[in-house]
C-alpha cells in the first residue's frame, strides 16, 4: 500500500539529534515531516538530507503546538510523531511495519493507535527504575484518529477509538550530559510556572508548603524508593532528586512574577 507512514516532528537547534532519528526510521517513513522554530544551526539541512517536507514557523514555549501543525501536515494513512532525540530501534521499525502493514484487513481497521514503551538515557545510563521504564507513550495512530491537547508538558496524544501496545522500545536520548538536562529543566520549569499562573494558584502560606516542601519530599520518596530508583545508581539518584525540585522551583519563579 503507499502512503502507509508519516513521521511527523517538532524541531529547533537538532543538529546534532536529527541525523540519527530520521536515520532510523529511514527503512519505514513513506514521508518525513518537519516543522521548525527557526533554528540556527544546521537542523534545516539535515531535514532537507533526508527529503523532509518542512514547515519553518515561530518556536512556542509549548512546544506541542509544532507537533500539532506537524501532525496536521501528514497525508499517510499512519502518523509516527518523534522527537529528534529519539531512535527507533530495528527491532521497532520491523513491529511498526507488521503492525500498519501486514496485519489482516479486519485486524487493522479496529486499532486507531499504539502506546510504545520508550527507554530513556540519563548521564551515561538507561533509567530502568524510579518509575522511568517503561514510559509507554502514545505516539503511532491512525491518521485523523490522533490529535494532541497543547496544554501540558508530558501531554499524551488523544486517540479515538481502540488503542494497543507494541512490544519494542523506542529509545530516548534525552539527557547525555547534565548542561543539556539543566537546559530542559529550566524550559520545563518556566512552562510550569506559566500553568501555575494560568490556574492562577494560591500564594497564601498553605500552598507555598505544600509547592515548597510537601510534594518535591513525596516525589522523591515515590520515584527513589517505592519505584527503586536506587537501583540505578548515582543517575538514579540525580534523577529523583532534580525531578522533585521542579515543583519548588515552578511555584518560586510563579511567585516573583
Amino acid at each position: 500500500m503507499n502512503k502507509t507512514l508519516s513521521v511527523v516532528l517538532a524541531t529547533f537547534n537538532e543538529e546534532k539529534n536529527l541525523d540519527s532519528c530520521l536515520t532510523s526510521v529511514e527503512g519505514i517513513a513513506d514521508e518525513i515531516i518537519v516543522v521548525d522554530g527557526g533554528s540556527r544551526d544546521k537542523t534545516i539541512e539535515i531535514a532537507k538530507k533526508h527529503n523532509a517536507r518542512i514547515h519553518i514557523t515561530t518556536n512556542p514555549q509549548n512546544f506541542h503546538i509544532n507537533k500539532q501543525m506537524a501532525i496536521d501536515m501528514a497525508t499517510c494513512d499512519w502518523i509516527l510523531q518523534l522527537d529528534a532525540d529519539e531512535r527507533a530501534s530495528p527491532e521497532l521499525a520491523k513491529e511498526i511495519k507488521e503492525k500498519i502493514r501486514n496485519l489482516k484487513l479486519e485486524i487493522r481497521n479496529s486499532v486507531n493507535g499504539y502506546w510504545i514503551p520508550r527507554k530513556n538515557w540519563f548521564l551515561g545510563r538507561f533509567l530502568m527504575k524510579g518509575g522511568v521504564y517503561p514510559d509507554y507513550t502514545l505516539r503511532l495512530y491512525r491518521r485523523g484518529k490522533g490529535r494532541l491537547p497543547q496544554k501540558d508538558v508530558h501531554e499524551q496524544a488523544v486517540v479515538g477509538g481502540r488503542v494497543e501496545y507494541l512490544t519494542n522500545s523506542l529509545t530516548h536520548m534525552a539527557d547525555p550530559t547534565f548542561s543539556r538536562y539543566l537546559s530542559r529543566f529550566r524550559r520545563y520549569t518556566d512552562f510550569i510556572s506559566k500553568q501555575y499562573k494560568d490556574k492562577k494558584l494560591g500564594k497564601d502560606y498553605l500552598t507555598m508548603v505544600k509547592y515548597i516542601l510537601i510534594l518535591p519530599i513525596w516525589w522523591f520518596f515515590t520515584t527513589y524508593i517505592r519505584h527503586k530508583g536506587f537501583m540505578d545508581s548515582w543517575q538514579g539518584f540525580v534523577f529523583a532528586f532534580f525531578s522533585a525540585l521542579r515543583f519548588p522551583i515552578s511555584y518560586l519563579k510563579y511567585i516573583k512574577e
